[in-house]
């Protein structure tokens, strides 16, 4: 892809933590407000027993044509203008986005990132039908495990499907660290679980944690994969988290040794003891499982535009080059993640969406999005190049592309009642 300078690398490893952990803070904030609305939520609220009606909602069929034609790859293209048929969803019409996403409100000056269209090179993904991923999830669960990425990626999903969800027959509920949106009508639910590595480490708790202070447990899962088990889809996601340094301390064998392990091999350790999860305990007959790739960081303009010393802020259209790839995203860990997957004994869909990212320079929250729980002021707006958050994306935009083509790929296996 590229090839790094000495001088680059230096400033990469000076910039990249105090950018990256600043950024982060945004997230575990975000959990911290959740909690506190979370107070009149509880388990059997949420999962109460079915009442013995019959679910409302016609059945919807999926043809031939709602299928990705085979052979075809639907990461491989480009992002095509469209202002007639995107965004999916307005912004002001999901009240289930946080602050942390809705950039127009917070004073965004344009809308462009919202109007491109993902285009795969030789065929189509198919239209998002909300009705059809809701027919898909009758009586099931999907659930999205990761960071506060992946969880921008269970509200696109929410706001993808709830416009077409009759009031009274939806709701959210908060559990840290989980989210749980209900699909009344359908016996549905589409939810989010907070595990930023996977594994269990001292960052799991839903309000109580930073990426100042890691220590991952590479080879314990089992806390977090109890909430996973009989769920219908699972999509997981980890990444950013582990990037902080190029050092973790984690432990591995012995819970009380601790010590310093190189991210990549901590990363390893970490994805066979999900494997060996996976495989002890997912019944690959009822349950679809879904891991996303790196999503993309634009911390330097000068990657995209040589000679500048900027970033994201500003940025009003994709990565013309297609060949373009930033420093943020890690192939080792990529590869890692690839062959992990490779050799499972059950079915995991990898879904790379790391390229297609890579060109969105102008998709991030920017310095229209929250810090410590709160909007920039005006000062820190003055300050772009000291505050704009380049990691996280503004909703609509890119997460719903990766909803797109995870709809496209349930679409495959999906079968019409007969």
């Amino acid at each position: 892809m590229h090839s790094f300078k000495s001088l680059s690398d230096r400033k990469i490893h000076t910039l990249f933590p105090i950018v990256l952990s600043s950024i982060i803070i945004l997230g575990s904030v975000r959990l911290i407000l959740d909690s506190f609305k979370s107070n009149q939520s509880n388990i059997l609220k949420v999962y109460g027993k079915p009442n013995g009606e019959n679910n409302i909602g016609v059945h919807v069929v999926v043809s031939p044509e709602d299928r990705v034609e085979e052979g075809c790859n639907v990461f491989d293209g480009k992002w095509v203008w469209d202002n007639e048929s995107y965004p999916l969803y307005q912004e002001q019409s999901c009240p289930y986005l946080v602050k942390q996403t809705t950039c127009l409100k917070n004073g965004r000056p344009d809308s462009f990132y919202q109007n491109w269209r993902w285009q795969p090179h030789g065929c189509n993904l198919p239209r998002f039908d909300p009705l059809k991923l809701l027919d898909m999830l009758r009586g099931k669960r999907m659930m999205f495990i990761g960071d506060s990425l992946q969880r921008g990626q269970f509200e696109s999903m929410v706001c993808l499907v709830q416009s077409v969800i009759p009031e009274g027959k939806k709701s959210l509920h908060r559990i840290p660290p989980m989210k749980i949106f209900k699909i009344e009508e359908y016996d549905a639910s589409i939810e989010y679980y907070w595990a930023p590595f996977i594994v269990e480490s001292i960052s799991d708790h839903a309000t109580n944690h930073t990426v100042h202070k890691r220590m991952v447990r590479l080879d314990s899962i089992a806390k977090h994969g109890k909430h996973w088990q009989g769920v219908d889809i699972l999509v997981f996601e980890s990444y950013i988290w582990w990037m902080h340094k190029p050092l973790v301390n984690a432990t591995y064998g012995s819970p009380d040794h601790v010590k310093e392990y190189n991210v990549t091999t901590a990363y390893r350790l970490a994805l066979k003891t999900w494997a060996d999860w996976l495989e002890s305990n997912i019944n690959p007959l009822t349950q679809k499982l879904f891991f996303m790739t790196v999503s993309p960081t634009h911390l330097w303009s000068w990657e995209w535009k040589p000679g500048s010393d900027e970033n994201c802020f500003n940025e009003s259209y994709p990565i013309q080059d297609p060949s373009y790839w930033g420093t943020g995203s890690n192939l080792e860990i990529m590869e890692l993640l690839k062959q992990a997957i490779a050799e499972l004994k059950i079915d995991v869909t990898l879904l790379n969406i790391t390229q297609l990212s890579e060109y969105r320079k102008d998709a991030h929250t920017t310095i229209y999005g929250e810090r410590k729980g709160k909007l920039l002021t005006k000062e820190q707006r003055a300050d772009p190049k000291s505050f704009a958050d380049c990691i996280h994306w503004c909703l609509p935009g890119v997460p719903d592309i990766w909803n797109q083509i995870l709809y496209a790929y349930l679409l495959k296996t999906f079968q019409n009642l007969t």
